[in-house]
């Protein structure tokens, strides 16, 4: 959830003009990469994409937004598919799936996505730019997760640890990918990352007794209705001392 997917959602096929806000990304990296990100203006974005300035802050709040162009549209796509949950997907996996949706807008350019991994290493500011809106998938994921564990002991505490779970194991396959310069099959990296993830969370993995609600004890006892009192509850207490 830390590198975006990058130019051509919006261009359509190969030979379509691309759109503005394509043009203003393309426009954006071209100078990136020429002058830095620090040295370059939005006038300058402006001006090598053919358009005004209006124009820019129609489609980005920042020049820090235009590195990450897709965040947006995916977290509401996240948000979405998790807000359609029926409450009958095991919650794990569910967050997990989550995780994917997101990869495989990320992983539709790879080149761009490499490209804007290099840029954001060495870019300080973009980085900080960068965790702020990874706090916010996992806030998402978070919100989803105590909803399912409303109830549980340890409901909010379970919730963000698989939370940052998820998020740290879609990482470490993403740029994993991305520091290789997005060679070989990204989603089985992702798949490998979150098995580990659900095999510690999910059902095949949860630890016997751990943050269940477990059904309390019952006793059944047997007497005649005249029995004292006193010998009822001296049954009571030698079953459930031998229990």
């Amino acid at each position: 959830m830390s590198e975006g997917r990058g130019r051509g959602g919006d261009a359509g096929n190969g030979s379509a003009k691309p759109s503005m806000r394509d043009a203003l990304i393309a426009a954006a990296f071209e100078l990136f990469l020429e002058r830095g990100f620090e040295q370059t203006t939005i006038d300058d974005i402006v001006r090598l994409a053919g358009v005004g300035r209006r124009s820019f802050f129609r489609y980005f709040p920042s020049k820090e937004d235009v590195v990450f162009p897709d965040h947006e549209r995916c977290l509401a796509e996240m948000t979405a598919f998790l807000q359609q949950d029926n409450g009958e997907e095991e919650p794990v996996a569910r967050v997990c799936d989550a995780a994917r949706l997101v990869l495989r807008m990320y992983a539709a350019n790879p080149s761009f996505s490499v490209q804007r991994y290099r840029l954001t290493k060495s870019v300080p500011g973009l980085r900080n730019h960068e965790l702020s809106v990874v706090w916010r998938y996992e806030r998402t994921l978070a919100d989803y997760l105590r909803r399912r564990y409303v109830g549980w002991s340890d409901g909010t505490l379970r919730a963000d640890v698989i939370a940052a779970s998820v998020v740290a194991a879609h990482n470490n396959a993403l740029r994993s990918w991305l520091r290789s310069g997005g060679q070989g099959d990204v989603a089985a990296r992702m798949d490998h990352a979150l098995e580990y993830v659900q095999n510690s969370w999910g059902l095949e993995g949860e630890a016997p007794g751990v943050g269940t609600r477990e059904p309390d004890d019952v006793v059944v006892l047997i007497a005649k209705r005249r029995t004292p009192m006193w010998r009822v509850v001296r049954e009571i207490e030698a079953t459930l001392d031998g229990s």
